[in-house]
Order: C-alpha cells, then structure tokens, then sequence
C-alpha cells in the first residue's frame, strides 16, 4: 500500500517548500491528486465501462419532427439547433487556410478593407514586431475610414482577457492604447476578468499563475461579414510557426451578426480599457453575476432568427442549386454546410459545449468515426468513459513533447509536456488492456521547428485527406488528416 502513495507524498513535501507561492502550489497540488487518482482508476477499471453510454446524458429531444426538405445528412445533428442558432451557408463560402503565415496574412487584408466593423476576441495580443504590424493595419483603416470622401465610421471591438493582457509591463494593454488615444469613438477594447478571482484569492496569486483561474478564451476575429474561426491567438508565433485551425466564412452576415453580438454581450461584463492604460467599469455595464442572462439572450435571439430563416430557405420555391445560383448573381445558392456555436462560460452556468460534446460521443454507433484533436491531452474522466464505452472508431492527434508549447520552459512549467505524455501512456494503457487498439487510435504531430495548438473535434460526415507531418511513438498510427468539420468548435470565456 506504500508503493501507490509515494507519487502523491512526494509532491506534498515538495508543497511544503513552496510557501510563498500559493499558485505554483495549487498547480502541483493538483497533479498531485491526479497522479493518486489515475491509479485508482486504473484497479476500478472493468466490463461495466461498456455501460457508460446508457448512463450519460440522452440527447436533448428535438422539439418539431425534421423537415423532410433538409438534406438527409443533417437529421442525425439537428436537435443541436435546440441550444445554439443553426447557420447554413454554401461550401463555396467556407475556405479552410492550411498555415500561420496564410492565417496572418488574411488578418491584415481583411483589416484594410473593411469598411464598417472590425471585431476580434483572443485571449491575448503579443507584442513584437509582427503584432505592431497588425495594429499598424487597424490604426490605417481608421484613419482612411475618416479621412475618405465619404467616411464608412469603420468600429472596432476588441476582446482580451485581463489577466493575460496584463502580463508583464509591455502587454496588450499597452499595444493597444495608441488606438484608444487617437480614436476614442471608434475603438473599444474589453478586458473579461473572472469572476472566480477576486477578494484574498486575487491577493495572493501572482502573476502569470493567476491565469489558471480563469480565462476570456474566444478565438474570433470578423470583418464586415467575413469571419475567421480559430484557435490562434495574436501573437507572432501564431502568425510563424504555430500550427492551428483556421476556417474563413465568407460572406456570412448572420454568421458575423451573431458573433458580433455574443463579443458585445461579454464585453459588456468586462472591465473597459481606458486612454490611461486604468481600466474601468462603464455606465451600463452588467455584473458578471448576471451575464447568463445576457448572453443567453444573444443565443435565444439568434436561435429565432435563424429558425425563420431555415423555414423561408428549406420552404421557398426559389431555391436555387449552386450552379443556377452562380448564373444569376443574385441569389445565394442552397446551403450545404451546417455550423452550430458551441459555447461554455462556466462561470456563468453555461455549458452548452460539454452538453454538445458528451451528447456526441455517447451517440457515436459502430461504423462511426471521431477525430479529436489537441495540444494538451487531458480528458476529463466522462469523455474518457465514454470514449473506450462507445463503438465508434477514434482518431486521436496529439502534440509530441517537442512540439508542446511549454518544452524547453524554464522552471516547472518545463515539465508540463512530460506530464501531458504520462497522461496518454496511462490513457492507452488502458485501451491496450481493453484490447481497443484497433478502434481507437492515437497519433503525434511532429514537425522541426514547430508547436501545435490546433483543437478539434467532430464525427466524421465527409473529409478530404493529405498526408502531413507525423510520426509513430510506439504503436500509434501515422497520418494526420484534415477534415471539414461539420460543427465548428472553440468558443468558450473560461476555461
């Protein structure tokens, strides 16, 4: 009985040492009990695992029969549309971009050229050379926007979380003030800092630590009615040599309304970044204790326009296939690709994304395939459950230790890819005693040079794959796939 406990009184001792440093004990506290917690998973685990699907959640019901005139593949996703507004756009108005350097490229020729708004949620904006040149942009657009013969009073918003965008006496903050100065009227920029840190707690955590409380962690960044959905922040290895996800919405203006509206809602619970580099709490603004109320109410709304929008498209005699469309230049051609907004801000009690997430993997039947992809494999206990439960095949893509964002990190945070790496041994351990090797698979991105961000996931509808940089750590398979995903994922204010 001594033996399993060693991990764990280890690193209490090693707690022990750190009094004065409250954040970096919470961190391996925290490990600490995972460590004593995986290896009594590992003695429960057994037969009655394939039950876990019938004990999950069901499927939230869908509330009208499906439309017999929706294509046939989107029946099986439709009761989502109960939770989050259902977008239907064509194809050839989604381009999925392959690379940071196409990802920053596209942020500064879509800046230049809006003519009416610029909104952006990250969690943070770096600042270096590359970062500069896209403020540079902002601040250009602006000045045309005023100074043309016709001004387009272009907006911008802005949404960063406080903690990370406080960092350090260069920060976003600071990047951003020459903006707030010059042009008052048209620039806003929002700092979301959790509620869950605040009183003795916000105190005592210092810097850089505290962001393990809690995180404004949207990726969106939208240009009139062009939208990119990411995982990427602002920042320059985002922009070199950090690989992502990337799909650009053209085109989309109840696409870009809604997210307009969803970062206006939590701007309004944010602290508000003023010409002084102080931040401030605006008339008007909403406690934080009652965002559910209104950001719910940007989902409700969005949900009723799109629900008429869906009954005038799939019951309109002029719909038109996208060839005819093409030949007439007038009207948009039908839709064929479905996008549901996930979002999860806990804090607030909203936690559509986990309800999404774990209604997918419980419904997942044999012939199924899932992709999950992740630069920090770290499943909670239920998706875990559920995926060595179900019978749908699993793709799994990892970051390799090289390419963690955190290798070669100086002090504790350098051990993190080593954490990351026991934690998917431990995990396929156990699907290698199941003898599941076979349904489900894990894979490693590699590339010299690079580190990986990019989170997905989504059960396989139609894919087109490539070949891309892989390679096999024991046993696991060795080739990375690209797919469109049908549901576009990473929307979430805390993480």
């Amino acid at each position: 009985m001594a033996a399993p406990a060693a991990g764990p009184v280890f690193w209490r001792r090693l707690l022990g040492l750190l009094p004065g440093r409250p954040g970096l004990a919470a961190l391996l506290g925290r490990l600490s009990d995972r460590l004593g917690r995986s290896r009594e998973r590992r003695r429960r685990r057994s037969p009655w695992l394939l039950l876990a699907p019938l004990l999950s959640p069901t499927v939230p019901q869908v509330t009208s029969p499906p439309c017999c005139l929706c294509p046939e593949g989107v029946h099986r996703f439709q009761w989502i549309r109960n939770l989050v507004p259902e977008f239907g756009v064509s194809s050839s108005h989604v381009r999925v971009l392959s690379s940071p350097a196409e990802f920053f490229e596209l942020l500064k020729g879509q800046i230049k050229i809006a003519k009416r708004r610029v909104v952006m949620a990250s969690l943070y904006l770096g600042t270096g050379p590359l970062e500069q040149e896209l403020v540079d942009c902002l601040e250009s657009s602006l000045e045309k926007s005023l100074q043309s013969k016709f001004p387009s009073d272009l907006k911008v918003s802005i949404l960063l979380d406080f903690t990370r965008g406080s960092r350090g006496r260069k920060n976003s903050r600071t990047m951003l003030l020459p903006l707030l100065q010059r042009f008052p009227e048209h620039v806003r920029v929002s700092l979301f800092h959790t509620p869950n840190l605040r009183g003795l707690l916000r105190l005592l955590i210092p810097e850089r630590f505290n962001e393990t409380i809690g995180l404004q962690h949207i990726k969106v960044y939208l240009f009139d009615n062009n939208v990119i959905l990411s995982g990427a922040n602002l920042s320059d290895s985002y922009f070199t040599n950090r690989q992502d996800r990337y799909v650009f919405l053209q085109d989309c203006a109840e696409i870009a309304d809604f997210f307009t509206e969803l970062v206006d809602a939590v701007g309004d619970v944010s602290l508000q970044l003023q010409g002084d580099d102080t931040v401030d709490v605006v008339d008007g603004m909403v406690h934080p204790y009652k965002a559910n109320k209104r950001v719910m109410d940007v989902i409700h709304s969005a949900r009723t326009r799109q629900q008429m929008l869906h009954a005038q498209t799939f019951h309109s005699e002029t719909l038109l296939s996208q060839e005819e469309a093409a030949a007439a230049g007038d009207r948009r051609p039908a839709p064929d690709t479905w996008i549901y907004p996930l979002i999860q801000m806990k804090p607030f009690e909203i936690q559509i994304d986990e309800i999404v997430t774990e209604t997918l993997l419980t419904e997942a039947e044999r012939g199924a395939k899932v992709f999950l992809t992740t630069g920090y494999f770290n499943l909670t206990q239920a998706y875990m459950d559920l995926v060595l439960g179900t019978r749908a095949e699993y793709q799994i893509l990892l970051a390799s230790p090289e390419v963690n964002g955190f290798f070669g990190a100086k002090g504790v945070a350098g051990a993190i890819p080593a954490a990351y790496v026991h934690i998917e041994r431990q995990f396929y351990s156990e699907v290698c005693s199941l003898g599941q090797q076979d349904r489900v698979q894990l894979q490693e991105y590699w590339r010299r040079g690079w580190t990986f961000h990019a989170k997905v996931a989504e059960e396989h509808v139609q894919a087109v794959s490539a070949e891309r940089n892989t390679r096999k750590p024991g046993r696991l398979a060795s080739v990375f796939r690209a797919h469109t995903c049908l549901l576009c994922r990473g929307l979430t204010a805390d993480r």
